[in-house]
């Protein structure tokens, strides 16, 4: 995946994320019922993906993140 790609799904993850934020922070309405869309569970998610992207950022911008399990041979 390219760098536009990554910057499209990182940036879909905040905004998803922010939008999850503010419908779960809005008061409760017992008379509608329960919710039925877990928002904080949404946000963790989106938090997860967002951070998958910034590591795949660092590694196209050159960062080797993880190292070999085990050394070359000679």
């Amino acid at each position: 995946m390219g760098l536009t790609p990554t910057l499209i799904v990182a940036a879909v993850a905040v905004g998803v994320g922010a939008l999850c934020g503010w419908l779960g922070a809005r008061p409760a309405h017992p008379h509608r019922g329960p919710r039925l869309i877990p928002y904080r569970f949404l946000m963790i998610l989106c938090a997860a993906v967002l951070l998958l992207m910034l590591a795949h950022l660092v590694n196209l911008a050159g960062v080797t993140t993880g190292a070999p399990l085990r050394p070359p041979p000679p």
